[in-house]
């Protein structure tokens, strides 16, 4: 449904006007380095700056007559193809990562402009631009609503599930433009989604001014860590260095005085007059000190720095072929390198394609189609699914399409929107959002029907809970919950997850329903996130190779766990299945004792991540996190290596190491196995 109020909107010269003043929608891109910024800073890695030496101490023994000219040139040209290689895999995919941003910026949304409704790419808005947002929009810029009202998604900003109420702002009310208030019931975010209801916004920030783009900066000035690989190879190289020059001054001394007290046979009278004749003793000490100094260049493995960028530059070009966009050449070294990973379930250990696969009516009888549901019953299911929702069904050439809500209510909007589906003639007065405290939200209607539809929790709707509806659509004594109970924990058990519907007769007062029992129960939705079969072998693979797996999820206990094992994160019965807010209770110390055992953080909070990686790196462990929101940014960027999905948010791929383009958990399986190729070729160099 299109917003049809009047407004004039912005002139043409005002659009100039406001963009030389207050600049555009674009987001500033991270500044690159540029290929001779990266080559620069490739000849300042430890191991190069050695080769540089040796090259220079072999120049010199070159011009002197003392060594091969070709000597020389082989060093020179090991230290340009090594940093060359090097410099060019980064470059070029720093410029396929460009590339992929840029299907970010095409994105259209409605404005009003010199009185007439136009759809304009998000770049071209700019302050003071009226735009339309409607139910499953993301929001383009930081504003106000002068029309409307809104609820909004705003977990990609502070990780809350709990949609925020957005209202038209009251003409004496102050707030500061750039405030990352996101509690602020007045103001709307870039970034944010519009889970329901329309509005007409003021564009008040733009770009880098806005609360994403502030976030997004931030995160553009942390400095960047050296891999593991590289402190290692640094450590490596300082040892190298330290061995050479302690060889060559020991070998050094060594022939001097073989020269000096060996070839006179220890006679002291014989050593005098040798030491008498300076320029025969000068030119031993000139050979000792050559003969130092070959030693030293002689330790330096010039082959190394070659045959680390050789190995890298060609797996950065088969990854990408495999998915796996490498944006750092380091991110490839401590992938190899790592000791635990914290993953993301949805989408990336299972599939992400939420789908209904059971309904249970009151008396316990199932079905696994809409179609299948008998009688008055199916009315009662459509009427609360389509109206208790943040999701609307929209027609694309005649085809339906769910959009807006989170994956929960698309699956359960996409189970009642077929061909049988109705349309009811009622009218939403109230609501209540979903509120975690009492895990369930509420719709009342008017009309055909007058009733509060309910949806949330198993155990908050049951019990409160007098009736159910049979297929009739008559109400029944609900008094044997037993047969319900049961098939929640038999759902569960299958990693299913269980969403009750409800009805109640009450109104809504004060955004609260009466405290009484006498709801009716309309059935249970069992919801099924498939876990993709490729990701249970590569997780085999992951702790063959060592490292742990940590699955963070938002689901409940019991649904984590199924998951968990049917994925083969849980491997013994000393694994630790926790809650956020179990984790919460304990202090960094409990969770490091206890940090080998967890496999599973269930009800998890994008707090919890960077928590989890600050107490894994404190205990000297490589870690890597994967992540997809804003939100997940800060997690990302401290650790170790951060793998960003495809589908997820520009801030989150800017902060990561490394892009899994089709948001696969085996993808990420084969960054971990080509960085460990590295360390074997090391091996295999050295040995």
């Amino acid at each position: 449904m299109v917003v049809t109020v009047l407004k004039v909107g912005l002139k043409e010269t005002e659009v100039l006007d406001s963009r030389q003043k207050y600049g555009s929608n674009k987001l500033t891109e991270v500044e690159s380095e540029g290929f001779k910024k990266k080559l620069i800073k490739n000849l300042g890695d430890p191991m190069i700056k050695i080769l540089c030496f040796a090259l220079f101490i072999n120049i010199i023994f070159t011009l002197m007559g003392e060594t091969p000219w070709y000597e020389s040139l082989g060093i020179a040209f090991a230290i340009v193809i090594a940093t060359f290689v090097s410099t060019y895999s980064e470059y070029s995919n720093e410029n396929a990562f460009k590339k992929l941003q840029e299907d970010a910026s095409k994105i259209y949304c409605k404005v009003y402009r010199e009185e007439e409704v136009k759809e304009i790419i998000i770049d071209d808005i700019v302050v003071n631009d009226l735009l339309i947002l409607q139910s499953g929009d993301k929001i383009p810029a930081d504003g106000i609503l002068i029309e409307g009202h809104i609820k909004v998604d705003q977990a990609v900003l502070n990780g809350e599930s709990k949609e925020a109420t957005k209202l038209v702002q009251p003409p004496d009310y102050q707030t500061e433009d750039n405030q990352m208030d996101f509690y602020n019931e007045y103001k709307v975010f870039r970034g944010t989604v519009v889970c329901q209801g329309n509005a007409v916004m003021k564009v008040t920030s733009v770009g880098d001014n806005t609360a994403y783009g502030l976030i997004a900066k931030e995160l553009q000035n942390d400095e960047e860590r050296d891999s593991p690989l590289k402190v290692k190879l640094t450590k490596l190289a300082h040892d190298i260095s330290k061995l050479g020059y302690y060889g060559g001054i020991c070998i050094a001394f060594a022939f001097l005085l073989q020269k000096i007290i060996v070839h006179n046979n220890f006679n002291i009278q014989q050593i005098i007059i040798y030491c008498s004749n300076y320029m025969n003793l000068m030119h031993d000490i000139i050979q000792s000190i050559i003969l130092g100094v070959v030693i030293i260049v002689m330790s330096v493995p010039e082959g190394l720095p070659l045959m680390i960028a050789l190995v890298s530059a060609l797996n950065m070009n088969k990854m990408l072929k495999d998915n796996v966009l490498v944006r750092k050449i380091s991110g490839i070294e401590t992938a190899g390198s790592l000791n635990i990973l914290f993953s993301d379930k949805t989408g990336t250990i299972t599939k992400g394609q939420l789908e209904v696969v059971n309904f249970i009516d009151g008396s316990g009888q199932s079905c696994r189609k809409f179609e299948e549901i008998e009688g008055k019953l199916a009315d009662y299911v459509s009427l609360s699914l389509l109206h208790n929702t943040t999701a609307v069904i929209s027609q694309d050439n005649g085809e339906k399409k769910v959009l807006g809500g989170n994956g929960t209510e698309k699956a359960a909007l996409e189970f009642v929107c077929g061909d049988s589906c109705r349309v009811f003639n009622v009218e939403k007065v109230d609501n209540i959002p979903f509120d975690s405290a009492i895990k369930y939200s509420a719709t009342e209607v008017k009309g055909e029907y007058n009733y509060t539809l309910i949806k949330g929790a198993p155990e908050k709707i049951i019990e409160k809970c007098q009736y159910f509806y049979d297929k009739n659509g008559v109400a029944q004594d609900f008094t044997d919950k037993n047969i319900i109970e049961d098939k929640i924990s038999e759902l569960a058990q299958k990693a299913i997850r269980v969403l009750a519907i409800a009805v109640s007769k009450d109104s809504i007062v004060d955004d609260q329903l009466p405290p009484n029992n006498d709801w009716i129960f309309i059935g249970l939705l069992g919801i099924r996130d498939d876990v993709r079969e490729e990701s249970i072998q590569a997780i085999k693979e992951v702790h063959a190779a060592g490292v742990q797996v940590v699955m963070i999820t938002g689901d409940r206990q019991d649904t984590a766990l199924a998951i968990a094992k049917e994925a083969g994160i849980l491997t013994s019965q000393q694994d630790i299945v926790i809650t956020s807010a179990e984790l919460a209770l304990l202090s960094d110390q409990e969770i490091s004792t206890k940090l080998k055992n967890i496999k599973v953080i269930a009800r998890a909070l994008p707090t919890d991540k960077s928590r989890l990686v600050g107490i894994a790196q404190n205990l000297n462990l490589v870690v890597g996190m994967t992540g997809d929101g804003v939100n997940d940014s800060p997690a990302l960027k401290k650790a170790d290596v951060g793998f960003a999905m495809g589908s997820g948010t520009e801030v989150a791929k800017e902060a990561s190491d490394i892009v899994i383009l089709d948001d696969n958990f085996s993808s990420i399986d084969k960054a971990i196995l080509y960085g460990r190729t590295i360390f074997n070729s090391i091996r295999k160099f050295i040995i």
